[in-house]
């Protein structure tokens, strides 16, 4: 579906107020896992009390999916407001800053970039005056078509400001044909090629739509006073006391109107690719996805890694804190014993201050510490979800050894990757994969361990219950679309400095 000959244009009172500060660049220390992939979250009340104050709390409890940058938008029904600004939901968000921000539908996103820099102007959601009131747009995933369409919309005259796939989702809804939202976003969407769970403000609703692929979670609930919610992750929806909850639909429009919700199935669904690295990493364990509960699927993945890859040992330890649940579910199968071996840090999260060469050497010991007391003189079975690039489970087994462990044995809750995802998980290019590149021998020569196992597909499979339906593509390299037209992250980013 090509964007429709009407431009953008203005009709009726609009009122749009963006707050965007610049921050100094930020040292990430980077993790031997994928990076998150980005939360979205959509309320429409009948009442309007507190809808951006929700929309925060929604926000806060995403904030494992995107720590980049936040952003909120409001409609009363006649006009938009939005803030958006880098940083963590609760730095961006304060309660001067959500005071003005007044309606009866809200929108919002935590961000981790996947097309496009991690640049202001890629903060979303993107906010539009159309021909048929504002529009705002947010959403989790990756389209693979993004430069051709980018470059239809450039050749119809199109003004683009950003170099996020957002934008063009944005834009190509602003133009479309069609009498209401619903219509234009069920135009549009044969067009879009790639993962996206997508939350949309108008002037008097929310809507949200998903890929008929289904890559990406999105669930709506009934909020406890009125109205209706929408997010990535039921966790979000149970913060905000919300019953009565279900998956959007692959393909699906759900339509959310105060008190009212239409559910319309715009696209039929096609051959199911859920990300299965929601299950192993990114969901927060209190989540559920396609029937099944995080937790309980990365015990059963701990208990099949027990299964397939035992060894003789002393104690099972977890890298915190996704990898706990897998740890639990080994030990529980294997009988050795469980016990916290590592303790994290969770407040370095993105710090704004520059480490001396002295902290950058020291790597790891900036994210955890071992507890000697556990480990002195054991053979250790150390628990990861994922070996991405290799540049964290090398340190995290010499910590282990300095601690006095006598043996360390490595255990990955799912197979090598070894390709790149083009759906909105950013695990870098292919050369970047460790697993691409050495043998599983290899690295395990390179990161020090006494052995070194993955858990297996058909596996991996058997712990989330389902050998169907789900998209394997960086473990196997077999993509459930073409991604010929693939884009890396920052390919626009030559142009729009």
């Amino acid at each position: 579906m090509s964007p429709n000959d009407h431009g953008p244009q203005s009709t009726g009172p609009s009122e749009t107020a963006v707050s965007i500060t610049s921050k100094p660049g930020c040292d990430r220390f980077e993790d031997d896992v994928p990076n998150e992939e980005c939360g979205v979250l959509g309320i429409s009340t009948p009442h309007g009390d507190g809808v951006a104050q929700m929309a925060f709390f929604g926000l806060f409890a995403l904030q494992h999916r995107g720590q980049e940058a936040a952003g909120i938008a409001v409609s009363d029904g006649m006009r938009a407001r939005m803030h958006k600004d880098a940083g963590l939901v609760s730095k961006v968000f304060t309660p001067e800053v959500l005071a003005p921000l007044t309606g009866y539908h809200a929108i919002g996103h935590t961000r981790y970039s996947t097309t496009g820099g991690s640049t202001l102007k890629n903060i979303q959601p993107f906010l539009v005056e159309t021909m048929h009131g504002t529009l705002a747009v947010a959403h989790n995933g990756n389209l693979v078509n993004a430069a051709s369409l980018r470059d239809e919309l450039l050749g119809r005259g199109f003004g683009l400001s950003a170099t996020s796939d957002t934008e063009v989702f944005t834009l190509m809804l602003a133009a479309a044909g069609g009498r209401t939202w619903e219509e234009r976003i069920e135009r549009t969407m044969p067009a879009w090629k790639g993962a996206y769970s997508m939350v949309i403000l108008a002037n008097d609703r929310v809507l949200a739509v998903r890929d008929p692929w289904g890559f990406r979670p999105l669930s709506v609930g009934r909020l406890p006073r009125g109205g209706w919610a929408v997010a990535s992750e039921t966790c979000a929806l149970e913060t905000l006391g919300c019953d009565d909850i279900s998956e959007v639909q692959p393909g699906e429009i759900v339509t959310l109107m105060g008190a009212e919700i239409h559910r319309r199935q715009a696209m039929a669904p096609t051959r199911g690719a859920h990300c299965s690295f929601e299950f192993v990493y990114f969901s927060r364990p209190d989540s559920e996805w396609d029937g099944r509960n995080v937790h309980h699927v990365r015990q059963r993945l701990g208990e099949e890694l027990a299964d397939e890859h035992p060894t003789d040992a002393d104690v099972v330890v977890p890298v915190p804190d996704s990898s706990i649940p897998a740890a639990i579910g080994y030990s529980r199968r294997s009988g050795l014993p469980y016990n916290d071996g590592l303790i994290k840090n969770r407040y370095i999260g993105r710090t704004f201050i520059e480490p001396t060469q002295a902290m950058r050497e020291r790597g790891v010991a900036l994210k955890f510490n071992a507890l000697g007391a556990n480990l002195a003189g054991k053979r250790v079975v150390l628990i990861d979800d994922s070996l991405v690039r290799g540049t964290t489970a090398g340190p995290l087994v010499a910590l282990l050894r300095r601690a006095g462990a006598k043996e360390v044995h490595m255990r990955i809750t799912c197979p090598p990757i070894t390709h790149a995802c083009h759906f909105g998980v950013d695990m870098g290019h292919d050369n970047e994969l460790i697993a691409a590149k050495l043998s599983i021998e290899e690295i395990r020569e390179r990161i020090g361990a006494d052995s070194l196992a993955f858990l297996s597909l058909d596996r991996m499979m058997r712990a989330i219950d389902s050998q169907s339906g789900y998209c394997n593509a960086c473990f196997t390299g077999i993509y459930p679309i073409e991604v010929g037209e693939a884009q890396g992250k920052l390919d626009f980013e030559g142009v729009l400095a």
